[in-house]
């Protein structure tokens, strides 16, 4: 999608500060984080929102959950534990029309979302 900031992230045309990246998947630091961690983790085909998701993208979906798992083990989060949310539409807080998975650490978040 050609106006869709993340698209402009995964094609280069707008700098992150990427924490992991293959042929299907990105992850980079949030610009505005809510927590000490804050990791963006998004698949590199553009699916508009959760809602969205097709049969055919399951296995794309559990390896997003594989990839938060590496990172969470390679920044050491995963000992002291980590929040993994997803938005879906504008009533569900979702600001970007592409889907992606706010990895959330470094610190105790509490009952709340963030």
């Amino acid at each position: 999608m050609e106006d869709c900031i993340f698209c402009k992230i995964i094609k280069g045309e707008i700098p992150s500060n990427k924490v992991y990246e293959d042929e299907e998947i990105l992850a980079f630091k949030d610009i505005n984080p809510a927590a000490p961690i804050h990791i963006l983790v998004i698949p590199k085909r553009h699916i508009t929102s959760l809602i969205e998701i097709k049969e055919e993208d399951e296995k794309l979906i559990a390896k997003i959950y594989s990839v938060i798992n590496k990172i969470a083990k390679d920044m050491q989060i995963d000992q002291k534990g980590f929040r993994v949310i997803v938005n879906c539409g504008e009533d569900g807080g979702q600001e970007v029309g592409h889907l992606h998975f706010h990895l959330l650490a470094g610190k105790k978040l509490g009952e709340k979302i963030v």
